[in-house]
């Protein structure tokens, strides 16, 4: 990998923004994420690599630390920062289509649920690991998430729920994509669900961190990064 991507790695998963941010302290003065991604383009590098051997490895690296309990939420929300400023560069070329991203993953909480901080994480782990997100926030209810599916052919749908009151509407939203599009990837997450509700209900898996759906999904798609 060229220096300057290693670099952007690291800046993306310690969350170092821009050389005027005082985080991390033990790499204050010291270029950031914004920096090093104009500093990899000016050097030629193709958008398509920066993103693949760049921002990708280090949302992937802040991803895995977070499932082991190395960092905390902060942690992985000032490494989103960082992708956010890098990816500021990048946008023309997902624009022109320079860019193809792995897929597009449409997130939502379910209906009768308000809660969003996890949903948020999953969000920006995930389109840190190189897909298109659509956010289609909180109390989403089963007509908006089919309508989106078939707004979005190809998909994968993230259904996420804090209350077990709203459980059940996890389980009808399952059943109103999979009988409109059965092959649409539909995976659940959420403090009160488990493994044997995810399988009971017919959705394609349950993951307790951002990175475990994130390699879920990277093991299912079958586009990748590329560029023209």
């Amino acid at each position: 990998m060229d220096d300057v991507l290693k670099r952007l790695s690291y800046a993306i998963e310690r969350g170092k923004i821009d050389r005027e941010s005082p985080h991390p302290p033990d790499m204050r003065n010291q270029d950031g994420a914004d920096e090093l991604t104009c500093q990899a383009l000016g050097a030629g590098i193709a958008p398509s690599e920066i993103l693949s051997n760049g921002l990708v490895p280090g949302m992937q690296a802040i991803g895995e630390k977070f499932a082991r309990n190395e960092v905390f939420i902060p942690d992985i929300l000032l490494s989103a920062r960082a992708m956010t400023k890098a990816t500021e560069h990048l946008k023309p070329y997902f624009q022109s289509g320079d860019i193809k991203l792995k897929g597009t993953f449409i997130v939502g909480t379910v209906q009768g649920d308000l809660h969003d901080i996890g949903k948020k994480i999953v969000s920006m782990v995930i389109e840190g690991g190189g897909w298109k997100v659509i956010d289609l926030g909180v109390d989403v209810s089963a007509q908006k998430f089919a309508d989106a599916v078939r707004e979005n052919p190809g998909c994968a749908v993230g259904l996420s729920a804090l209350l077990t009151t709203t459980m059940s509407n996890m389980q009808f939203i399952t059943k109103k994509i999979k009988s409109e599009s059965p092959s649409t990837i539909v995976i659940i997450g959420g403090a009160p669900i488990t493994r044997e509700f995810a399988s009971r209900i017919g959705s394609d898996g349950y993951f307790a961190d951002p990175q475990g759906a994130l390699n879920f999904l990277n093991s299912t798609n079958k586009i990748g990064l590329t560029h023209k």
